[in-house]
């Protein structure tokens, strides 16, 4: 193969590259998702027919199967509405993304410190309904609510969601560590496996349904939290060590540590070097002797 012929390639590998990275977004976006579910069975139902037309030459069939397929494609924008939204608005918030100064994130709390802030509230059964703002911005749900900007303590939190506070109903939107709002109207989900549970988990799941935020639920019944993501509703058991666990990682998810270009550089500096003291020093130190020498 001469040059001239991989210059000749070039568009089609660019085009094939492409296409891959679409596919593998979709896949990713859609997996362990209601959409991934939906995208998954109608794959399979359509290679099905595809495959049973063909095999039988069954040419009529073969061009309705065609034509559902041009129309389910048109549909689909209307069938899997929220996340399409979802996807253009994550598309929208990496080129509008909020830029927060060092005094923001000094001030800030740390996944821990929120973590030990929902227990106490799960072990008094006080009733919570927290959002975590992540890539799709939640001040469309702000403006229902009451501006706060605080800092977080256990104190706050038990003052907003202790009745009859008058901002006790509804939810409460984080962003960069801080309380940025309280009292605000979430959207409810329609989910049928939801029948039984409460308005807050209702709502939890279908924020989750529409952005990308992480939303928490205390029990005001049983003190237990759930976590809502990708509009589904994770319910943890108690208040153990091993739920404790669980949920930290999902907060630590949320709440991302956010470093500079120079502490990044820094800690790579400082892992290299570590590393080669630590290969130094093993191949420095004397071999021991055998037994028996």
């Amino acid at each position: 193969m001469t040059w001239q012929d991989v210059v000749a390639m070039a568009p089609d590998i660019v085009q094939i590259a492409i296409l891959y990275l679409a596919i593998y977004a979709i896949l990713k976006a859609a997996r362990g998702s209601r959409f991934g579910q939906a995208l998954m069975g109608i794959a399979i139902l359509f290679a099905l027919l595809i495959a049973f037309t063909q095999l039988f030459d069954f040419k009529v069939l073969s061009a309705i199967v065609r034509w559902l397929l041009i129309y389910l494609a048109m549909s689909s924008v209307v069938i899997f509405q929220p996340e399409i939204r979802r996807v253009l608005a994550t598309i929208g918030s990496l080129l509008f993304s909020d830029r927060h100064s060092a005094a923001s994130l000094n001030s800030r709390t740390t996944p821990e410190q929120m973590v030990a802030i929902l227990f106490k509230l799960a072990k008094s059964k006080t009733g919570a309904l927290i959002a975590f703002e992540r890539g799709i911005s939640l001040r469309g749900y702000e403006t229902t609510g009451v501006a706060l900007d605080a800092l977080v303590s256990p104190e706050l939190f038990f003052a907003i969601f202790t009745e009859p506070m008058p901002l006790h109903d509804g939810g409460v939107v984080m962003r960069h560590g801080r309380i940025a709002s309280a009292h605000c109207l979430f959207p409810v989900s329609s989910m049928s496996d939801l029948s039984a549970s409460g308005m807050r988990h209702r709502a939890a799941v279908g924020l989750s349904e529409e952005t990308d935020a992480l939303v928490l639920v205390v029990s005001e019944e049983t003190g237990r939290i759930s976590v809502a993501h990708n509009g589904k509703l994770i319910r943890y058991p108690g208040t153990d060590e091993t739920s404790r666990t669980a949920i930290l990682r999902w907060v630590r998810k949320a709440m991302p540590q956010q470093k500079t270009a120079v502490e990044t550089v820094a800690d790579w500096l400082k892992r290299r070097r570590e590393k080669t003291m630590r290969l130094f020093n093993k191949s420095s130190s004397p071999a021991e002797e055998e037994p028996g020498k």
